[in-house]
């Protein structure tokens, strides 16, 4: 109760008519039905004031939301958590992944780089890093073409490109596992992973990376020019995107259809429906499982 006080109190609005409306929905009543209330009262007040207005010299203002925010409280929520970037966490992005899918694995697209980057900047992150190897500021191969490679030094000098090291040993490249990089870059900072690779040999090396790799990797798809994160990265019953960019989830969830079977259901993670005593176990794979039970 006190909380939706507080937050309409931010907003602007009046304690009694704040209190009125929560004496009438009752505490346990949603945040968006709250403010679809007080805007109800807001226009309200403002129709009253525009009937006034003819016959008296100052106009009556309601205490309510923009006019913006007044079409849509859900928008507005949202609006107010993107720009707080405090909550959202670091991007670390697979520069060769994403660079490579954007090329359709012909060539190293560096707009592809560049798109990316521009999509996480356009939604208030701020702590972006992608990771490259350094081979690829050398001159485009027949064998390794790579296009618009100035896009590299520019993100570098905007601090957001790193270079992985490699040198030349006797005319051979040595070249470092950028893949490491990524992992343990996104794992210390507690942040997100860009890639459509499953970094499957890592995830055996440490048992804390498997976790992580599993709950952070965010998988994407290029439509032209065009990049496209999935709404759902964790599945149906995961976090939306918002909410799993975010430290702390802030946009409520859809309520999620429970299943009818409950605990006796048979499906596992292919059942449709929500299993709230599943809420926290990782959605893992069928070989996941077997080897579990193995060891068990």
């Amino acid at each position: 109760y006190q909380a939706k006080m507080d937050f309409a109190l931010k907003l602007g609005y009046a304690g009694d008519q704040i209190q009125a409306v929560l004496n009438k929905l009752g505490a346990d009543a949603l945040i968006n039905d709250v403010l679809a209330e007080l805007v109800r009262l807001g226009n309200k007040s403002e129709s009253e004031g525009q009937g006034s207005a003819s016959t008296t010299t100052s106009t009556l203002v309601p205490r309510g939301l923009c006019p913006k925010e007044i079409a849509s409280p859900e928008l507005s929520l949202e609006d107010e958590v993107v720009d707080n970037s405090d909550n959202l966490r670091p991007i670390v992005i697979d520069g060769s992944n994403v660079a490579m899918s954007h090329g359709n694995k012909e060539g190293f697209s560096c707009r592809g780089i560049q798109l990316a980057v521009d999509w996480f900047l356009e939604k208030g992150h701020k702590d972006i890093t992608v990771f490259v190897p350094a081979w690829r500021k050398e001159q485009s191969r027949p064998d390794a073409p790579i296009t618009d490679q100035e896009i590299l030094r520019k993100l570098e000098k905007e601090k957001i490109l790193v270079f992985t090291p490699s040198r030349r040993v006797q005319g051979r490249r040595v070249v470092c596992y950028d893949d490491r990089f990524i992992v343990k870059l996104a794992f210390d900072s507690d942040g997100i992973i860009v890639s459509n690779d499953n970094y499957r040999d890592l995830q055996n090396e440490k048992p804390e990376w498997k976790k992580f790799i599993e709950e952070r990797l965010l998988m994407y798809s290029f439509v032209n020019d065009k990049f496209m994160p999935p709404d759902d990265p964790l599945g149906r019953h995961g976090p939306s995107l918002e909410n799993f960019l975010r430290k702390r989830p802030v946009i409520p969830e859809h309520k999620k259809q429970p299943c009818p079977y409950g605990k006796k259901c048979t499906y596992g993670h292919k059942c449709k429906y929500y299993h709230p005593e599943r809420a926290n176990q990782p959605q893992r794979s069928v070989a996941d499982e077997l080897r579990i039970s193995a060891k068990l």
